[in-house]
């Protein structure tokens, strides 16, 4: 049977503050993507959602951000390639902790918000980030945008990748995100979410704001855990991957294998 992994972003709760009904998700998904700190999350967050994900199986993944816990991390902000280095590989080293005294182990890395979509536009970041990465384990697997900068220069590295593509988010036909200031860029109703992803494991296409049906490739699908509804959402979509004649399953980490 084909397999094809289902990722949420979590762990982005904060001290008083509660983001999302994460173990609800958790229940659905097969890989997660823990906030480390710097955009969303805290260390008594990040000890619990390890714990729980280690309790079901589920695969964890660092999920560093931009310090900007105020934006969410998703406003670009200024940052020198050195620091990204500094900051990235800080992220990933604290959630890794937490993650060997469960003792489980860290399986990929996958950058959060404006840092996500920087690291397309900007080489010396995209070289920061990986760098940053293949320090803390040559073995670790990167999760970047499907056909995108990060992966294809994950692949020349060496670097095990994972092309990600987005179930509650709209493309345009360069196989960018929809920027979210734009109307229609986050999908919010589950229906929507599946027939998106349906197409996507069915016909390796997406059907863009422009409305272009362009390929695409999928060895990992997105979920994010701050929308509304998102347990819903993902019992929804793991449904309709069933339905289309696919296991839910993290993948291996096997070098210069996206």
């Amino acid at each position: 049977m084909r397999s094809i992994d289902l990722n949420c972003d979590v762990g982005e709760s904060f001290g008083a503050w509660s983001m999302g009904d994460d173990f609800a998700v958790l229940a659905h998904v097969s890989s997660i993507n823990i906030a480390c700190g710097f955009h969303a999350g805290d260390p008594q967050t990040m000890r619990r959602t390890v714990a729980q994900a280690v309790k079901l199986g589920v695969a964890i993944g660092a999920h560093p951000g931009l310090p900007d816990k105020v934006g969410f991390g998703r406003r670009e902000l200024a940052i020198s390639p050195a620091d990204l280095y500094a900051d990235t590989l800080y992220q990933i080293g604290a959630l890794a902790a937490f993650v060997h005294a469960a003792g489980a182990q860290l399986r990929h890395v996958k950058a959060h918000g404006a840092l996500y979509h920087m690291l397309e536009k900007q080489p010396a970041l995209c070289d920061a980030f990986l760098a940053a990465s293949k320090d803390f384990d040559p073995k670790i697997k990167v999760f970047g945008l499907s056909g995108g900068n990060l992966v294809r220069c994950a692949e020349k590295l060496g670097m095990a990748c994972a092309h990600e593509v987005f179930a509650d988010r709209q493309y345009e036909s360069d196989r960018s995100l929809t920027p979210r200031h734009i109307e229609g860029a986050v999908h919010r109703s589950s229906d929507r979410q599946c027939q998106q992803l349906t197409q996507i494991l069915q016909f390796n296409q997406v059907r863009t704001r422009q409305g272009q049906d362009i390929d695409i490739k999928a060895d990992t699908v997105c979920l994010h855990g701050d929308s509304p509804n998102a347990a819903i959402s993902a019992k929804a979509l793991r449904e309709a991957i069933e339905a289309a004649g696919f296991e839910i399953a993290a993948s291996h980490n096997e070098l210069g294998k996206p």
